[in-house]
């Protein structure tokens, strides 16, 4: 969560300050003079200042995900002690406080029609908070014509307690993943990667991962954490494996510690950083300027099913993968049918395809063949699919 609240990094970029009408010195930065408007897209870079101003000097439409970790308006009262009476390091930053529910709301308001306007037609926006804000910021997205595609809750492995004893320890954080509107149909969602990461299992909307900590954590010359809320980069890594390419552009108009920008990096995606703290930003730009890129074959996203060659069942007799009047079992051995010469199955007198003859054996009322039958081949059991994948390679060498 970053200090601007109208706050993102990257491979060679630069800090911009849109503060003064002049260009400032900072030491190893090379601050420039502000941004005239719609300047080209300064990639890979951290912007310094007001969000908003600097949103409206983006282009419209150049974006290709937005990831947000606005202020939570945690409306703290007084400082927080644990039971031993040592303080805790809350959120407790100017950047943090509004004066009124209203005031925050149109602060979010206002941020949210920004990031519209720079968003490509099927961009997708993430923005994460707590239950202070959360609600808050979901009817906005939804009164400015968002489409929210899901809710997903970050379940902290090692939450902070809840040291007065009077409530739930708050051990998650509510991210909205949304498109710029219901129309927008052909946002990028890496279903095929996510379940292949996650033991062939459909990806769930819990995501059970720990709070930064350890080397991870930015820390200053004292010791002391230098921004109270930074977000873990594997939730970063999560966010933009599922819902970007190589190459996007990854827009944080609250770019804090530059966790963004340094997963951007890392997965090969261009960065652009809103910050208005320069102490945040410079912190930022080390962090990020350290970071190593994964190489291109290690971060490639896999083909989805739907964009494969698609392979006909008859295509593995023609090749000699599988024979005509041989016969096909399922995993166990319970059901069984005959390989026809056209490229059907024959179960007693029903013909049908693998797929349909597959569910009528099961009695259910679909069945992927691929997956369902195996051949035997000395004296193991081979999925049909392996031979199809076989098939495939040689259809797109």
């Amino acid at each position: 969560m970053g200090t601007s609240r109208t706050g993102a990094a990257g491979a060679t970029s630069r800090i911009h300050v849109s503060r003064t009408g002049r260009s400032a010195s900072a030491p190893r930065t090379g601050l420039k003079a502000p941004l005239s408007v719609l300047q080209p897209l300064p990639l890979n870079e951290i912007l310094l200042g007001d969000c908003i101003a600097n949103l409206e000097k983006l282009p419209p439409e150049s974006v290709d995900v937005v990831f947000a970790d606005p202020p939570y308006n945690l409306q703290l009262e007084q400082a927080l002690t644990r039971p031993d009476q040592s303080l805790v390091d809350a959120v407790d930053d100017d950047w943090d406080k509004f004066a009124s529910f209203a005031d925050y709301d149109a602060f979010t308001r206002a941020w949210l029609l920004a990031v519209r306007r720079v968003m490509k037609k099927n961009a997708t926006l993430w923005v994460i908070g707590s239950y202070h804000n959360i609600f808050r910021v979901g009817t906005a997205l939804q009164d400015l014509n968002f489409w929210v595609l899901n809710d997903i809750v970050w379940r902290k492995a090692n939450p902070m307690p809840n040291f007065r004893g009077r409530r739930f320890t708050n051990a998650h954080e509510t991210m909205i993943w949304a498109s710029k509107s219901a129309e927008a149909k052909n946002y990028t969602f890496h279903y095929e990667a996510l379940k292949a990461a996650n033991e062939d299992v459909q990806m769930r909307s819990d995501w059970f991962i720990p709070i930064c900590t350890g080397e991870e954590r930015l820390k200053d010359g004292a010791g002391r954490k230098v921004h109270p809320t930074q977000k873990p980069e594997a939730l970063l890594a999560r966010v933009l494996l599922s819902s970007s390419n190589p190459g996007d552009v990854v827009l944080d108009p609250f770019f804090g510690s530059g966790t963004t920008g340094a997963v951007a990096k890392k997965l090969g995606r261009n960065f652009i950083g809103l910050e208005r703290d320069p102490t945040y930003a410079k912190a930022a730009r080390a962090r990020i300027d350290a970071v190593v890129p994964l190489s291109d074959a290690s971060i490639a996203a896999p083909p989805e099913k739907r964009a494969e060659v698609r392979v006909p069942f008859l295509s593995l007799i023609e090749s000699g993968h599988v024979a005509a009047g041989e016969t096909l079992v399922d995993e166990r051995r319970r059901f069984q049918a005959t390989v026809r010469a056209d490229g059907s199955l024959a179960l007693g007198a029903i013909i049908g395809s693998i797929h349909k003859i597959g569910a009528l054996t099961q009695g259910l009322p679909a069945c992927n063949g691929w997956t369902f039958w195996h051949v035997e081949r000395k004296g193991k059991l081979v999925s049909i699919d392996e031979f199809r994948a076989k098939v495939r390679a040689t259809l797109t060498a």
